[in-house]
């Protein structure tokens, strides 16, 4: 997506200009901007759109990269950023977001809309881990799957070859049940 189509509140317009554009009809509101009410609403949109709120060296994970991988069609209300490189930095601190401080492998990560996001198979192995402590994560799990096919089964496999996961008896039993019902 070319960063014309992409309008953050504060850079080319303020917050008042673009909600006035929003009720008039001329964009639309997405993640963290707004973009022109006849864009298709890519990955790369999508991802572009939260760039204000993943830093350098971090990682769009969990529910924010199974939405920014076309999963439902409103973002998370709290977004999920983990490390993508080696040095620890300074977390951001907000109600909106969750920093996990553990390392994302570069054979996890892919580049979208500019900022690093969790590959479909890694963002449904972390939803799945993490339905031990949030059960609102089987949400994002199916709706995933609707999207990218197989990821279930290839999440399951990818989680099987990990050792000492918190969570992963009940994310891979879960994984296993919605790659029977995707089949």
């Amino acid at each position: 997506m070319h960063p014309a189509f992409l309008y953050l509140p504060g850079t080319r317009l303020s917050a008042a200009e673009l909600s006035a554009a929003r009720i008039d009809g001329h964009v639309v509101d997405i993640g963290e901007g707004y973009v022109p009410a006849d864009l298709v609403e890519t990955p790369d949109v999508r991802a572009g759109a939260m760039a204000p709120l993943v830093r350098s060296g971090m990682a769009a994970v969990g529910p924010t990269a199974a939405w920014i991988h076309g999963a439902g069609d409103a973002p998370p209300a709290v977004h999920h950023l983990k490390r993508a490189v080696d040095r620890r930095g300074r977390p951001p601190v907000s109600g909106r977001l969750v920093f996990h401080d553990a390392l994302l492998a570069a054979s996890d990560l892919r580049s979208i809309g500019g900022i690093a996001v969790s590959t479909p198979v890694r963002t449904m192995v972390d939803l799945a881990t993490a339905l031990h402590r949030d059960p609102r994560m089987r949400e994002w799990m199916n709706r995933l799957s609707l999207v990218v096919p197989d990821v279930a089964a290839e999440a399951a496999e990818s989680l099987r070859a990990l050792h000492r996961v918190p969570g992963s008896r009940a994310g891979l039993a879960a994984l296993e049940r919605l790659a029977v019902r995707t089949r």
